[in-house]
């Protein structure tokens, strides 16, 4: 019996071995069945479809400021109760949710992959839907939720499965990869507000709306088979598989102090980027300067966003995040008090600071890989997860900072002026921050704070981030 007993204890160890092995066969047979990462058509066309897709749906909200001062110069719109603190929420809004929708989309996906492709159709739907239907709203409020809450919400549906196919795709150049994909937002930003102008003029906005809505369908459409996941479901469906596991990698980052000041970071950079977005072209206007102008300011800052995005996909590669946060955070500042502050009291002065100003902060949100990686690892799960609280922190910052450049602005304007009505400033006004009645004094000083604080918590972030290393160096 005893013999019998070890004869059938060897027949169970080989049957396990020969399992193991044929299971070992098909891993490797599948892991080669995949397309490579990092290279070969499907990786390149991916990334194509994803820079289309950026462009197209974020260039509405990056150029919303042309939209806005044809808006506020709209007798039948701009004389609606509080349409003037409406109206700028439109574009708030339509970027806002995008951001904020992470914590929502990013779990819904991850737990059911099967409904990506589903929410790319959706959203496709969703974004032609909300601008159509907006050409037709004569109430800024209608205005409001179809330009500004639903487009938000396709937006996001369109945007979310790219940001998860994306660590699908690409390993060793994510960073070069994010920035070519976030490189998108500022190329519909430039083009937009170049074209904006001649239709707006041409065919009013009502129209225009309308033809956005049928180029946004016409733009993605095409690109959509192109978005496609390198992973096979099963690989990817976490929360089913390993529910005890996935509650420790996915909330192990909030122990992490560097990664947490730079999400601090990241909210008050939001807090102040997407103002000049948002204000330059009505600042133009105060210049007195042509709508051509106006749309020419905000379309080179967001095309020195391009270079800007790309290049620091590619230093977050090579460079440790820190000293680019740094670095972009305290020269946009400085930037932001000296050439909007203090020189852009012409066209050459704000058209130099549109420039630097996308130049050196538009390359922001390429950062997010250099930080996430280190966090995540080889998890697409974590890393789809960071970039949601990513997005959500610089989108609350996005949300609320209208409001309160709006009240900034109108204290401004009032606190300027005497007893009499008169302004204190000259009609040709010697500094920027007199422009309008010093209408935007409040809001640039607010900016160059914002951007300066930021760095200040980059710099605590970096240095808590030195302290570990130098300790798990020791031991």
């Amino acid at each position: 019996m005893g013999l019998l007993a070890s004869i059938g204890s060897l027949e169970d160890h080989e049957l396990r071995e020969l399992g193991h092995h044929r299971s070992a066969m098909m891993s490797q047979r599948n892991i080669s069945s995949l397309a490579p990462t990092d290279t070969g058509f499907k990786a390149w066309s991916f990334l194509a479809g994803a820079f289309l897709v950026e462009a197209v749906v974020w260039a509405f909200p990056t150029s919303f400021g042309v939209l806005l001062n044809a808006y506020m110069r709209d007798y039948k719109l701009a004389s609606q109760a509080g349409a003037t603190e409406l109206l700028p929420l439109i574009g708030t809004f339509s970027s806002g949710i995008i951001y904020c929708s992470g914590p929502i989309i990013y779990p819904f996906i991850h737990r059911y992959p099967h409904h990506k492709r589903t929410c790319l159709w959706v959203g496709l739907a969703l974004c032609f839907t909300s601008l159509f239907g907006a050409s037709y709203a004569t109430k800024v409020r209608d205005l409001l939720i179809l330009q500004g809450f639903l487009y938000a919400i396709g937006g996001s549906l369109l945007y979310a499965p790219c940001i998860s196919f994306m660590s699908e795709w690409f390993v060793r150049r994510r960073g070069l990869a994010n920035g070519v994909m976030f490189a998108g937002t500022a190329v519909g930003g430039l083009l937009l507000p170049l074209i904006l102008p001649h239709l707006v003029n041409s065919f009013g906005p009502s129209k225009t709306l309308r033809i956005l809505s049928l180029a946004i369908l016409g733009l993605i459409l095409p690109a959509l088979p192109f978005l496609r996941p390198r992973l096979p479901e099963s690989r990817v469906h976490g929360p089913d598989s390993r529910p005890e596991v996935d509650q420790g990698w996915r909330f192990a980052w909030i122990k992490n102090p560097p990664f947490m000041l730079y999400v601090l970071a990241n909210t008050l950079q939001g807090f102040a980027y997407f103002l000049p977005l948002l204000w330059l072209p009505t600042f133009a206007s105060d210049l007195n300067l042509s709508d051509t102008d106006a749309s020419l300011t905000l379309a080179l800052l967001n095309g020195s966003s391009v270079m800007s995005r790309v290049g620091m996909g590619v230093l977050s590669d090579k460079f440790n995040p820190w000293i680019l946060a740094l670095a972009t955070t305290f020269c946009t500042s400085l930037a932001t008090f000296v050439l909007w502050g203090v020189l852009s009291r012409g066209f050459p002065g704000l058209l130099a600071y549109g420039i630097f100003y996308g130049g050196l902060a538009g390359g922001w949100s390429s950062l997010f890989t250099g930080f996430v990686k280190p966090v995540a690892k080889d998890n697409p799960s974590l890393s789809t997860t960071l970039f949601g609280v990513l997005m959500l922190s610089r989108g609350i910052g996005n949300i609320l900072s209208t409001p309160i450049s709006t009240a900034l602005s109108h204290m401004d304007a009032s606190s300027t002026r005497n007893t009499t009505g008169s302004s204190p400033y000259s009609s040709h006004p010697s500094l920027g921050f007199n422009v309008a009645d010093g209408r935007y004094a409040k809001m640039i000083f607010y900016v160059g704070t914002c951007f300066a604080g930021a760095g200040v918590i980059g710099l605590f972030g970096w240095g808590i981030e030195i302290a570990r290393t130098r300790r798990r160096d020791r031991r």
